[in-house]
C-alpha cells in the first residue's frame, strides 16, 4: 500500500558481497538500465513520474534451482492451493451493493441509504479508501509480476501446475477487491471517478518495479510482505468506516482484509518451504529485499496533474493511521518471528550476515522514523488538492 519517505530514499548500510548475486547460485546481472529522473513537481504534470532507482534484469534461474521448485508442486497443492476458496463458497461484490433487480424505487433507496451512510465520513477518508481501491485495481500488473517468477510461472496461459493455478485463481480472487471498492465510491457520489479511472490507467500503462525480476526468492518474500500490508491497511479503513457511521462499508473492508491476510498465509508459507530447502538462498533474498526496501506497488500513481501523488496520498494514510511507517517495521518484527529467522540454522557466512542485517533492522527503521517525525512537526502544514475529492484541499 503505502510507502514514506525515508523508505524510499537510499538503502540502509548493507554488505555489497552479500548481495553478490553469485552467493545466490545466479548467474552475474545484465548490465543496469538507468532511467530518467521525474520532471520537475509542478501544478500541472504532462508526463507521470518515473522510478529514480536503478533497474536491474535479473537473469534466469540455473537448472538446479528451477527442478527444486517443480519438485515442490505436490507440497504446493497440499499447503497452498487449500487456502483457496472454491467460487461457489466466495463473497462477490453484490453481495455488499444494492440490488438492481429489486424494483426502481427499492433500488434507488438503498442507494439513498449508502449516501446517507458515506456522508459523514470525512475527505481524507476517502482519499485514502480511492488509493487503497487504485491500488487493487492495478491487478493486471500484480499478475504480470508473479507471472514472471522463475519456475512457477505459468507458461502456456492455462498451464495446470498447481503455481500456475495459484496465480490464476489469486488473481481471480483479489480482482473482486477493486470491482466493489470502485462500485460502492461511484454510487457514494463523493469522488470524481473520471479522475479515478485515469489514475487506474496511468498507473497499469506505469507498471511497477518492485526490484524481484524473475526471481521467485524475492517475488515470494516481496508478496508475503506486500499482503501483511494491505491486511493491515484495510483492517484500518474498516475500523475507520465503522466509526464513522457506515458498518456496511466497515463490513466491505473487512472482508477484503480477511481475503489479504489468508493470502498472505499463503505466501508465508511458500517462503517458510524455501527457508527449509535452500536456508541461505532464502536469507540472502529476504535481506535483498529488506536492502531495497519494499517499494509499494502503486508507487507510480499519477492523474495527470501530481507527480507527487502518491507521496501526498501516504502522507494522509500515515496521518489518519491507516498504514504507518512503525506497522512497516512491525511487519517485519512479525515475519522475522513467523519464519523463525533469528534461529535459522544451516547457513553459510554469507547467510549468517545476512541474518544479522534482517533480525536488526526494525529498531534502526523505528529510531529513523522516530527523527523523520521530529523533522516533520518542525515544518509548517501544507495544502494539497486531491483530484479524486474535486480537487479539495486537504492539509498535510
Amino acid at each position: 500500500m503505502q510507502a514514506f519517505r525515508y523508505l524510499s530514499t537510499q538503502p540502509l548500510a548493507w554488505n555489497p558481497r552479500v548481495q553478490d548475486p553469485t552467493h545466490l547460485n545466479l548467474k552475474p546481472r545484465n548490465p543496469t538500465v538507468r532511467l530518467r529522473s521525474p520532471p520537475t513537481i509542478c501544478a500541472v504534470a504532462t508526463t507521470p513520474p518515473t522510478p529514480m532507482k536503478t533497474q536491474k534484469i535479473h537473469p534466469s534461474l540455473p537448472p538446479d534451482k528451477i527442478e527444486m521448485f517443480k519438485s515442490l508442486e505436490s507440497w504446493a497443492s497440499q499447503w497452498v492451493l487449500p487456502l483457496l476458496k472454491p467460487v461457489e463458497r466466495s463473497w462477490q461484490p453484490q453481495n455488499f451493493l444494492p440490488d438492481s433487480t429489486l424494483p426502481f424505487d427499492e433500488f434507488t433507496e438503498q442507494v439513498r441509504a449508502l449516501r446517507d451512510r458515506t456522508a459523514e465520513l470525512p475527505d481524507d477518508y476517502f482519499v485514502v479508501l480511492v488509493g487503497d481501491m487504485i491500488t487493487e485495481d492495478a491487478l493486471p500488473t500484480y499478475q504480470t509480476m508473479i507471472n514472471r517468477l522463475d519456475g512457477v510461472n505459468d507458461q502456456t496461459g492455462a498451464s495446470p501446475g498447481p503455481w500456475a493455478e495459484w496465480i490464476r485463481a489469486w488473481t481471480a480472487e483479489e480482482k473482486r477487491h477493486g470491482d466493489l471498492l470502485r462500485t460502492y465510491l461511484y454510487l457514494s457520489g463523493r469522488v470524481d471517478m473520471e479522475m479515478i479511472e485515469r489514475t487506474v490507467q496511468y498507473l497499469i500503462g506505469a507498471g511497477m518495479d518492485p526490484g524481484t525480476g524473475n526471481n521467485p526468492y524475492l517475488g515470494f518474500v516481496y508478496t508475503s510482505f506486500q499482503e501483511r500490508a494491505t491486511f493491515i491497511s484495510h483492517g484500518n479503513t474498516a475500523r475507520l468506516a465503522r466509526e464513522g457511521g457506515d458498518p456496511v462499508l466497515a463490513r466491505i473492508c473487512g472482508t477484503i482484509a480477511s481475503d489479504e491476510k489468508r493470502h498472505e498465509n499463503a505466501y508465508a508459507r511458500i517462503v517458510e518451504k524455501l527457508l527449509e530447502v535452500d536456508p541461505t538462498t532464502s536469507m540472502l533474498a529476504i535481506a535483498d529485499m529488506m536492502h531495497r526496501k519494499i517499494t509499494m506497488p502503486a508507487h507510480l500513481m499519477f492523474d495527470g496533474r501530481d507527480p507527487r501523488l502518491f507521496d501526498h496520498f501516504s502522507a494522509v494514510t500515515q496521518r489518519l493511521g491507516v498504514y504507518t511507517a512503525n506497522d512497516y517495521a512491525d511487519i517485519l518484527e512479525f515475519f522475522i518471528e513467523r519464519w523463525r529467522l533469528e534461529k535459522l540454522e544451516g547457513l553459510t557466512g554469507y547467510g549468517k550476515r545476512a541474518q544479522d542485517f534482517v533480525c536488526g533492522l526494525a529498531p534502526r527503521i523505528r529510531k529513523l522514523q522516530e527523527r523523520a517525525d521530529e523533522r516533520a512537526q518542525k515544518k509548517e502544514p501544507h495544502g494539497v488538492k486531491f483530484s479524486w475529492i474535486f480537487n479539495k484541499e486537504l492539509k498535510l
